[in-house]
């Protein structure tokens, strides 16, 4: 017992003697305190070997043998411990190189580390970096469409004031003076002015979906009812154009759903779809039931949309086929929605409502699907 407790004693007055060392070395390169874990441990047992041996009153020879092999051993064993440490010094100084290139195009991650913690901590990394990598090409994606809206908008609203404007100078310059020219320029004044409208409200509308300001007041809802009330509401223009609106629902199906807002997606895409369809054609919508979803199918006689912009159709600023006609009078060279943002509002109301709107293309033309949760 008692040589148990000088060792104890002396083993115990050297490691805490070491705690000096390892406060200063907090600091320092993570080697350095490798080497004092793996050095320091040894340094307590040999002073506790040599104290005890000498203590035992070995004579000169025998004490020079057992620190001779104490000696040894620790350089051994000190050796050996900062050997085997060293993957794990290298291992964080590689994880920590990767964590300073997340979402680099060079990140390649910190390869194979030797033990499970580091392992783990890899794999989070990698696991972070496809996630900041996906978020960056997202947010370069809105930014990319977000100037492109801002290009639409400005042409768009330039050229309905350009027109306003040209009309007014002319009123306020006398050259208009016979009724019928003056009742035309009337017209068109508040044509243009009901475009100029139309984009505000779109803008809008936009910026509350963005901002997650679209408040939705549920309730139970026919789809029949959607349906027929969207119908009714493009009906002038299909008459206008002279587009047959056909629709058709189930009379028993219903939907949990703001009725206003799912009504005005509806009615978004089927004006896109008359505007779409030549003169004396026909829009078809439909609703129906499937499993628990409410599926709203609304197809047009467009001539289809190219398969490569199908995956864009839904994103903010993206229009498609350029517009031919000049006048913007809403003909069939006109863009697939005004200012590249009415399919994007569309997409924003149904995943509001945690639903999925898609387009494909079918023979003659285009359809969109819109699905929503029955509850």
């Amino acid at each position: 017992m008692e040589v148990a407790g000088i060792a104890l004693g002396c083993s115990t007055a050297a490691a805490v003697s070491g705690v000096p060392l390892l406060l200063t070395l907090r600091r320092r390169p993570l080697w350095a305190m490798a080497a004092a874990l793996c050095v320091w441990p040894i340094v307590a047992v040999v002073v506790g070997v040599a104290v005890t041996a000498r203590m035992m009153f070995l004579s000169d020879h025998d004490l020079r043998v057992v620190l001779i092999v104490v000696v040894v051993s620790a350089v051994v064993a000190s050796a050996f411990a900062l050997r085997v440490g060293r993957p794990v010094v290298a291992g964080t100084g590689a994880l920590t190189r990767a964590a300073a290139s997340l979402g680099d195009p060079g990140y390649r991650g910190a390869g194979r580390v030797p033990t499970t913690e580091l392992a783990t901590l890899a794999a989070t990394l990698d696991a972070t970096n496809t996630r900041l990598v996906e978020s960056l090409a997202r947010e370069r994606a809105l930014e990319a469409s977000r100037r492109e809206l801002v290009a639409w908008i400005s042409h768009d609203l330039r050229t309905p004031l350009a027109g306003i404007r040209a009309m007014a100078e002319a009123f306020q310059d006398g050259l208009i003076t016979d009724p019928e020219t003056t009742d035309r320029y009337h017209r068109r004044v508040l044509t243009e002015a009901e475009r100029l409208t139309g984009m505000v409200d779109d803008l809008f509308e936009l910026a509350r979906l963005q901002a997650g300001a679209l408040r939705l007041s549920l309730a139970k809802v026919r789809v029949a009812d959607v349906v027929s009330d969207a119908v009714a509401a493009v009906d002038p223009i299909a008459r206008a154009r002279g587009v047959v609106v056909r629709g058709s629902a189930d009379d028993s199906g219903c939907v949990d759903a703001d009725a206003v807002e799912v009504g005005r997606a509806l009615t978004n895409l089927l004006v896109n779809a008359i505007r779409h369809t030549p003169d004396d054609g026909t829009v078809e919508v439909s609703a129906t039931m499937a499993a628990d979803r409410a599926l709203f199918a609304v197809a047009d006689r467009c001539g289809g949309i190219p398969p490569q912009d199908l995956p864009r159709v839904f994103d903010l600023g993206f229009r498609g086929e350029p517009a031919r006609t000049p006048e913007g009078d809403d003909g069939p060279g006109q863009p697939r929605m005004r200012s590249g943002i009415g399919l994007a509002i569309v997409r924003g109301i149904i995943e509001a409502h945690g639903g999925a709107v898609s387009v494909h293309n079918q023979p003659g033309g285009c359809r969109f699907v819109v699905a929503l949760p029955t509850s």
